[in-house]
């Protein structure tokens, strides 16, 4: 039995590329890697500032966040709720993005069935 793992019934000649590899060199598959990021990476900082902004905020200005604003309810406790909010509101964001991402899967696959690599059903 050989060593070289690049030997054997199952090996593929270094030319011949994974259908995988074919897809990662797509312009589409980087525009929806592009894409992707482009959402992520901003919404992502975004929610850890606004998730920490809450405990800093109490900590350093303890008076401003003690200020009642309805009955018992002061500000803190509308910052508190605020960021279930302001999930939905990212969620909601990200399901109209991920129209865009799925645009961008739709044209990847319907090239890699016109390039005869995969038949895509459904």
């Amino acid at each position: 039995m050989s060593a070289n793992p690049s030997v054997g019934p199952n090996s593929k000649s270094k030319s011949e590329k994974s259908q995988w590899d074919r897809v990662a060199e797509m312009d589409e598959f980087r525009l929806l890697l592009l894409a992707k990021v482009g959402f992520v990476v901003p919404a992502t900082i975004f929610f850890i500032v606004y998730y920490f902004a809450l405990p800093v905020l109490v900590g350093y200005f303890p008076g401003l966040m003690d200020r009642k604003v309805w009955g018992q309810v002061n500000i803190a406790y509308l910052f508190a709720l605020s960021q279930f909010f302001m999930a939905w509101g990212i969620c909601y964001l990200y399901v109209r993005a991920a129209r865009k991402f799925d645009d961008y899967g739709a044209r990847i696959m319907k090239r890699l069935e016109e390039d005869g690599k995969v038949k895509v059903e459904g």
